[in-house]
């Protein structure tokens, strides 16, 4: 019978998928595993589901052995993995899109609301036991309606976050390495603009792109001032696309008026600029944090390395 490694625990649902197929084993170490360590967990898999923190490449496949047949990242972002140094030993690499859309937008929209409506700093002068009253100048925060919101990657998240934009009554302006669908661009009245024209226009921008050798530091020293003073950046993509030392440096002059983070350039660590200011709302990438989100995330693995080693073709699969 098949082995399948799991690199960290996932919901049982998804085990029980891989057990109709395969002998599982679960690797239930509450961190990430060391290269060292994950390269001894896959050795004599012949399939393996694997987080956004696992090095995927060709130290990984020669370790898991030649058996390996297919590599199931349980994220829609694959930059952690080598995908041609694995595809071309005969690996499938398969993701999750699709599935945390939703979630993802919810959340990104929660922190915009939490930035501009100053929710978090609020709670914090409650939770400190700080004497307040209430008057016409209290905490005061700024709206979203007529403002533009600028969407750097105008894909499956990034249309969703525009759809709840719409709601508020926001405008939209996007970007990215290819115009939307004219259908998209209608549905949306979005209007397509250059990255420095976006950065120029934008009252919020909202990062939906993934990580790679062209959107590393994507928003630095120069995109921040190149950004109207009272600007919010939203991130909900992937924490090196944002250079953080220049970000806490901006927000603490007031270059820009604000930002939410959901992910960071060296999770689980974060920038300790950031720390300390109240113009920043901060979540430990709970992006896709919702039960059923999670739950169909791990699913979608499971029967992407089901499928294939059944000899069947993956499901979602990541080609170079």
């Amino acid at each position: 019978m098949s082995r399948v490694v799991v690199t960290r625990t996932i919901p049982e649902p998804a085990v029980a998928v891989l057990r109709e197929v395969a002998e599982v084993e679960v690797c239930d170490q509450d961190r990430p595993l060391t290269p060292d360590e994950l390269r001894e967990a896959v050795r004599g898999a012949d399939g393996v589901v694997a987080m956004l923190h696992d090095r995927i490449d060709s130290a990984f496949v020669d370790a898991a052995g030649e058996q390996l047949k297919v590599v199931a990242n349980v994220a829609v972002g694959y930059d952690n993995v080598d995908v041609p140094a694995v595809t071309g030993r005969g690996v499938a690499v398969t993701n999750t899109p699709g599935v945390l859309t939703d979630a993802t937008a919810d959340l990104a929209f929660g922190l915009l609301l939490s930035v501009t409506r100053r929710l978090g700093e609020g709670e914090r002068l409650l939770r400190s036991r700080t004497p307040w009253n209430f008057h016409l100048g209290f905490m005061l925060g700024t709206g979203l309606q007529g403002k533009t919101l600028g969407v750097y990657g105008l894909g499956g998240i990034g249309q969703a976050v525009a759809r709840r934009a719409r709601a508020f009554g926001m405008h939209i302006a996007y970007t990215g390495r290819r115009r939307a669908a004219q259908e998209i661009e209608t549905e949306l009245d979005a209007r397509y603009l250059s990255h420095d024209e976006l950065l120029r226009t934008a009252d919020v921008l909202t990062l939906h792109c993934p990580l790679t050798e062209d959107t590393r530091h994507l928003i630095d020293e120069a995109a921040l001032a190149a950004m109207k003073p009272t600007a919010i950046l939203v991130n909900t993509s992937r924490g090196p696309v944002v250079d953080e030392k220049a970000l806490a440096r901006a927000l603490a002059e007031g270059e820009i008026a604000g930002a939410a983070l959901d992910v960071f350039e060296q999770e689980p660590q974060v920038e300790p600029g950031l720390l300390d200011l109240d113009n920043v709302a901060l979540a430990p990438h709970l992006g896709s944090a919702t039960t059923e989100t999670r739950t169909a995330m791990a699913e979608l693995a499971a029967r992407n390395v089901a499928a294939v080693l059944a000899g069947q073709p993956p499901l979602t699969p990541v080609t170079a």
